[in-house]
């Protein structure tokens, strides 16, 4: 297989894996019968996952993925570890399946870096990119599901005005929505950097000067609705810290608002106690079950950005599982 295109930096690579250290520890290892467990549950191109496995050589790593070509670059990149590596073609609302069918019941850590990778956006043919021509394709699973071309084409007005405001915060919206219906009044919409033109030109002058790319919000959107980003993300978060033992650790590093908005109130709701709070003492079963391991969402240094500017949106949150409960 042909190698990727361009240089792909893994995003705060060295935060990622002090935050997972603790959980990956030979100690813990030797309490679970010599092995400990993580989860990548976006493997992409492998980058974080192999730093993983060459820190801990004691752990064993599940790798899900979307892609079925990221999860071949990475089949071949991590080959040199295949006696503890487990690759799976899946979504990562998908994990307790993929753990019950391999037979393994906790996990000691989980790491989520969420949005495209670096595979998706480099590949011009994928669709994702606003500055390239290419298919308005935008899924991360080319295998099934409905496509951007499928989205752009069919949605009634309304539904496609929702999408843009709601998941790419796009305040015009309705002016790029009723250019989208009149282009598509002359034939299908097929073309990214058609797509691109049509919302430059919808836009105000005055906005298209500020806030990058015009079209990005509208790419964003969109790539979000064909793969169902956020109500993946809703669900996997739950599954993920049911899944962790006492002392395992999550990791989650988003790029967009939204996501993080949703990783900040799946954390919230388990860090806190749900218990009365005019008792005096804790009621068995309603404590904290996570200890935050971040004072909010912790943003990349500008060294990072210099040497990996695809780091520049990234917000990262970490959190370890507390007390008896798993």
């Amino acid at each position: 297989m042909q190698q990727p295109r361009g240089r792909h930096v893994p995003v705060l690579l060295e935060r990622c894996l002090d935050l997972l250290a603790p959980a990956l520890t030979v100690d813990r290892a030797e309490q679970a019968g010599g092995r400990t467990y993580h989860v990548d549950a976006t493997l992409g191109l492998g980058g974080h996952a192999e730093a993983v496995l060459l820190r801990h050589p004691q752990t064993v790593l599940i790798g899900l993925d979307r892609d079925t070509e990221a999860l071949e670059h990475s089949r071949q990149r991590l080959a040199p570890f295949a006696d503890r590596v487990h690759l799976v073609h899946a979504v990562y609302d998908e994990l307790p399946q993929v753990l019950r069918s391999l037979r393994i019941a906790r996990i000691d850590s989980i790491l989520f870096d969420l949005g495209v990778s670096s595979l998706q956006l480099d590949e011009a043919d994928r669709g994702f990119a606003y500055a390239q021509d290419a298919p308005l394709d935008m899924r991360m699973d080319q295998s099934r599901g409905m496509t951007a071309e499928q989205v752009v084409n069919t949605y009634e007005p309304g539904q496609l005005v929702r999408v843009l405001r709601v998941y790419g915060e796009e305040k015009f919206a309705s002016r790029i929505v009723e250019s989208i219906v009149k282009e598509r009044s002359k034939g299908p919409l097929t073309s990214s950097a058609r797509l691109a033109e049509l919302v430059r030109d919808a836009i105000p002058a005055a906005a298209r000067r500020t806030g990058g790319h015009p079209a990005k919000r509208t790419f964003q959107a969109l790539r979000i609705e064909v793969n169902r980003e956020l109500v993946v993300l809703e669900a996997a978060l739950p599954a993920a810290l049911d899944v962790l033992t006492p002392g395992g650790r999550i990791v989650v590093m988003s790029y967009h608002s939204l996501e993080d908005r949703i990783t900040k109130q799946a954390f919230a709701a388990r860090a806190k106690s749900t218990g009365p709070i005019d008792l005096p003492v804790e009621l068995p079963g309603t404590g904290p079950t996570l200890r935050l391991l971040t004072r909010g969402a912790e943003l990349p240094s500008e060294t990072e950005v210099a040497e990996n500017p695809r780091a520049a949106s990234v917000r990262l949150r970490a959190a370890e599982k507390i007390g008896g409960q798993s």
